[in-house]
């Protein structure tokens, strides 16, 4: 996580960086979140609880709510744990009108370049921009956008320049720090700039490069990122199959020759994925090789064949260390977020070099 993080800052030196902790910091657990990224300017996610649990656990620095508030209730614990928070519609902006702020707080108003998730659309924003600015208990605010499309530079129906070009266009003028890039833009920082992209960010909001993956396109190896969650299992189980053999729920896999697999303690209960398909791969012992079969809630099969000396208790690793988790990913038919992000409960945790076992 350090060493990601580095990377981050090393990709966008001028920037502040906002780390982003959602989803139980990606499935690698809030706490370590934060002490792993404990050189970052902040920390950005979406849950309000989780938020103020991260001041229990000792953190002073900025805080970022990524969807704001959703209820006026909640707006007295901004001021009273310094707690930014994001403006992305009018009935937010409603909310802080209507409530009497003791202490000020800081804001980030966000804009729809073409996302069209969140946000205000350009030609809305600065009376959006406005009323915010009348409110007494606004201290500062920061302008906003986040990229579609950040894996690929010229995306043909919409680029990250022509989000910027749209950001400058609705933000022209007004005075407020800017926040756009995502693990995407600070990944193409370089490459935009050297473009005349003219990204511009007084604050970056990485979330996938810290742990490791990439948002699509060039391997995570390739932009110098290490993965921080190894999933890790062991064969607990060895059958041998005759041609036309089936393994599995479904007989989905025939043995096209006699072969062995193996059986690994990890499957859909696990956070692994049941719609993973054949040929998806897998380390045995560091050896590649591939599931066979369907995944079932606890075990999944595996090809034997390339392993020699195979045997019950041989390592099994699913993704991280030597086998990237967006790799993984794609062969399953999704995307690296979801792996990490799905990881059960149930799974023992232990830290190490590389962080999650």
């Amino acid at each position: 996580m350090q060493r990601n993080l580095a990377r981050a800052r090393s990709c966008a030196p001028s920037a502040r960086i906002w780390a982003v902790v959602k989803a139980n910091a990606y499935g690698h657990g809030l706490e370590r979140g934060m002490h792993g990224f404990a050189q970052a300017d902040g920390l950005a996610l979406i849950e309000t609880e989780n938020a103020l649990r991260l001041r229990e656990l000792g953190w002073v620095k900025p805080i970022l709510l990524l969807e704001g508030i959703f209820d006026a209730a909640d707006i007295p614990l901004l001021a009273e744990h310094n707690i930014n928070s994001t403006v992305h519609c009018i009935e937010q902006v409603k909310m802080l009108e209507y409530t009497s702020l003791y202490r000020p707080i800081d804001v980030h108003l966000k804009m729809n370049t073409g996302m069209n998730r969140l946000g205000f659309r350009p030609d809305a924003f600065r009376a959006a921009y406005a009323r915010l600015r009348a409110i007494r208990g606004i201290r500062s605010i920061t302008l906003m956008t986040h990229f579609a499309n950040s894996d690929e530079l010229e995306h043909p129906r919409l680029s990250i320049a022509e989000q910027v070009r749209r950001f400058r266009d609705g933000a022209d003028g007004l005075a407020g720090e800017r926040s756009l890039s995502n693990s995407g833009g600070v990944l193409h920082q370089a490459a935009l700039l050297g473009a005349g992209g003219e990204l511009h960010s007084d604050w970056v909001r990485p979330g996938i490069m810290l742990y490791g993956g990439t948002p699509g396109g060039r391997p995570a190896s390739e932009f110098g990122l290490l993965p921080t969650m190894t999933l890790k299992s062991e064969i607990i189980g060895i059958q041998q199959l005759d041609t036309g053999d089936s393994v599995g729920y479904g007989s989905r896999f025939q043995a096209p020759a006699p072969m062995m697999v193996g059986v690994v303690a990890c499957g859909y209960a696990d956070g692994y994925p049941r719609h993973a398909e054949h040929g998806t791969p897998v380390l045995v012992d560091g050896v590649r090789t591939s599931l066979v079969g369907r995944v079932s809630m606890d075990m999944m099969t595996v090809d034997l064949t390339p392993i020699r000396n195979a045997r019950v208790g041989s390592k099994v690793t699913l993704w991280g260390d030597g086998l990237p988790v967006d790799e993984v990913a794609q062969a399953a038919g999704t995307i690296g977020y979801e792996l990490m992000c799905a990881l059960a409960p149930r799974v023992r945790v232990a830290e190490g070099r590389l962080g999650t076992d």
